[in-house]
This record gives C-alpha cells, structure tokens and sequence, in this order.
C-alpha cells in the first residue's frame, strides 16, 4: 500500500507585505525540495459558514505524505524562512493526513 498524501493547511494574516513577499520567493524551492506543491496560494473564496472561525487568507499545500510535510516544517533549511513567516504574520496552520 502506498503512502497517503498529506496536506498543510495555513490560513495567514499578513502583517508586513514587503517582508511577506520576500518570504513567499525563498519558500517556493525548499517546498519543492521536500516534495510538496502549492495547490491554493491565496485568491477568492467564499466562506459559506464560519461557526468556527473567519478565515482570512488560505494556503493549501500537497506533499508525498505526512513524514515530509513534518520534514519540511521542522528542516533546517526551513528555519530561517519560517521565521520571516512568524515574524511578519499571523496564522493558524495544521497538518491533515489526506486519502
């Protein structure tokens, strides 16, 4: 049986563009490296019920499965970019093993 994807899920609330920006150009190859794409960078949505909470800007990304995805959150190479992430943002972000 093969591995089952899995799936990042960010919903983020950008506090300084300029530094967001920068951030979004060096994630970009250290996803790739780990496998993973984007499959949802932003863009419209329509929220059709939020009990729960009230998104702001939603990221979807798709890795090989759930080991690489925590590979790539907790690699080295990762460090220094998430950090100009959580510097510069706001967000919730979970991890879903998909199907």
């Amino acid at each position: 049986m093969s591995e089952k994807p899995a799936y990042i899920v960010v919903d983020v609330r950008i506090d300084n563009a300029e530094a967001y920006e920068i951030y979004k150009g060096k994630v970009v190859p250290i996803v790739t490296q780990f496998g993973g794409e984007y499959l949802v960078r932003g863009g419209e949505m329509d929220v059709i019920q939020k009990e729960l909470w009230s998104p702001t800007r939603m990221v979807l990304l798709k890795f090989p499965s759930r080991a690489r995805a925590l590979e790539f959150m907790h690699s080295k190479e990762y460090a220094p970019v998430k950090q100009m992430r959580l510097d510069n943002s706001a967000g919730s972000l979970v991890i879903l093993e998909g199907v």
